[in-house]
């Protein structure tokens, strides 16, 4: 009985800590436009420290666990023959779409610019855009609740690798889209997280399902951060990427 009332209460606590992670990420999607110091060139070296520390998630948390995932979902009745590398297979969809998203907003600043016109997006892909990190964003939200390894250690890991993240993510959008995006996209963004917090506090799906949403999480992420990094006229800072990456890989290996 005692045991039961124990894990009871913590599962009370992840909710409200995982409840408060997602009301500050969403925080960071309203505000982080007012942090001017961020849109410089050279590029902001707390961006290129926030990107290092999502890739540095990426590829010392969540690949790890991609690779123990993969028995489980090798194990399900219903598999088939590519399950094999499913997993694997879904991380490059996520790195796949996110790299079509940026060259169809990048082609249409370009068109626009062509035709006379501002270097922004046209409303079209702005929603195709806002609508698709919408998505990103509530899986992140839901992720906030259900992740592979649980426990609030594992929660905290997660909020500050995708609150940099977020960072990196809101100036890139807001490049592309500029004042439509601080007057709607940054809003819809935000109570995306909300939205998909609130479907996982109310659902809970097949642990092999969590790491098909996990791979997808890591190939956007990975595709994010680079496109932001490696164009040269961004003149990103290699050595706060480092640091970022070097430094959270240490701490997730410390725990």
């Amino acid at each position: 009985m005692f045991a039961v009332a124990e894990q009871s209460v913590s599962n009370s606590n992840i909710l409200l800590i995982s409840a408060l992670c997602a009301i500050f990420l969403a925080i960071i999607h309203i505000f982080s436009g007012k942090l001017r110091f961020l849109r410089t060139i050279p590029r902001s070296r707390w961006l290129s420290f926030g990107s290092g520390v999502s890739v540095a998630y990426v590829f010392v948390h969540i690949l790890p666990e991609l690779s123990q995932a993969q028995e489980t979902i090798q194990n399900i009745d219903f598999r088939i023959a590519f399950l094999e590398h499913h997993v694997y297979l879904v991380a490059l969809v996520g790195l796949s779409v996110f790299y079509a998203l940026e060259r169809l907003a990048k082609r249409s600043r370009q068109n626009n610019q062509k035709a006379g016109q501002r270097d922004i997006t046209s409303s079209g892909v702005f929603w195709i855009h806002i609508a698709s990190f919408g998505v990103y964003n509530a899986l992140i939200g839901y992720l906030l609740l259900h992740r592979e390894e649980p426990g609030i250690e594992s929660l905290l890991l997660f909020f500050f690798a995708m609150a940099l993240h977020f960072v990196v993510n809101d100036n890139g959008l807001r490049e592309h889209h500029k004042e439509i995006y601080d007057r709607i996209g940054r809003w819809l963004l935000a109570a995306a997280i909300i939205v998909g917090w609130v479907i996982g506090s109310g659902t809970e799906i097949h642990r092999a399902a969590v790491a098909v949403l996990f791979a997808f999480l890591a190939g956007g992420v990975v595709l994010n951060v680079l496109k932001e990094e490696l164009p040269e006229e961004r003149e990103s800072r290699f050595w706060a990427f480092a640091l970022g990456a070097v430094s959270y890989a240490a701490l997730l290996l410390t725990f």
